[in-house]
Formats: C-alpha cells, structure tokens, sequence
C-alpha cells in the first residue's frame, strides 16, 4: 500500500511542477524591469588594490547610468580596513570620488580603520562622512534592504 501511495504522490506532485524553458530568443532578453520607485545599494570597499577600487568606482558610475535606474538609485560607498585608501589625500581618487559625490553618492568612512591604523583625518579628504564601523554599516544597511555590492 505505502508504494501505491508514494507512486500516487509523485504522479500529483509532476502534474504541478512546470518545466523549464529555454530562452528561444536571446536577442529579446533585455535583462530585469525597474519596478520599484527606489533602489538602494551599498558598494563595499576593503581593499588597497589600485585596480579594484578603480573597478569599484567604475561599477557605481555604471550603475548610475544605467537607463533602468536613472532617478531612482541610491548608493553609499564604506570603505575600511584597506579600503582607506580610496579616500586618502595622498592617493589619485579625489576627482573620480567627487563626481560621485555630485551625483548623490555618500562617501563614507569606518571610524574604527582610522583608530585603530592611527591615521588623522586630515590625511583624508574632507568631504567624506564617516560611520562608527564599516561591518555595522553593512549590517544595517543590509536589513533595510540594501543591496550589498562587493566588487
């Protein structure tokens, strides 16, 4: 009895599942529709790498070009630990990290990095913000529905 009834529940269970389709017209996909009126990302910077805080700051002006998003997008930048670097005066962001800000981007610090690394803040651009640790900002920012984006 128990087989006729596990047979029964499978044929019941295949009558409800659908098959998968493949995409007959890949020409057509024109990737995700902007339904929301906001959108909120928080683009994460924790390295030193040269070539992955130019990818990073790349990513964002991608974003905020991006036709679906115009209008509607909201992006904060934490940098820590070796991510301070982005925001040093010594280094060759300032420019990139200005026309950021002038489209809306926050530009923030973790005041732990600076702390503990000793760096005086007048070492680092004066326009940026700052937040108590950058791990608390990604944690909050993530239950408010961020998006958490790690280039």
């Amino acid at each position: 009895m128990k087989k006729y009834t596990f047979i029964l529940f499978a044929i019941a269970l295949l009558a409800f599942v659908k098959p998968a389709h493949a995409q007959t017209d890949p020409a057509s996909f024109t990737g995700a529709i902007a339904k929301l009126d906001q959108y909120d990302a928080l683009y994460v910077i924790n390295s030193g790498d040269e070539k992955k805080i130019k990818g990073t700051l790349r990513n964002i002006a991608n974003a905020l070009n991006d036709p679906r998003l115009k209008g509607k997008l909201h992006i904060e930048l934490i940098c820590f630990g070796d991510g301070v670097a982005v925001y040093m005066k010594s280094g060759t962001f300032e420019q990139s990290l200005k026309d950021l800000q002038d489209k809306g981007v926050i530009l923030a610090q973790c005041s732990n990095t600076v702390r503990e690394r000793n760096i005086h803040k007048n070492d680092l651009f004066p326009f940026i913000s700052y937040v108590p640790s950058g791990s608390g900002e990604i944690i909050l920012r993530h239950y408010d529905g961020w998006a958490v984006v790690h280039p």
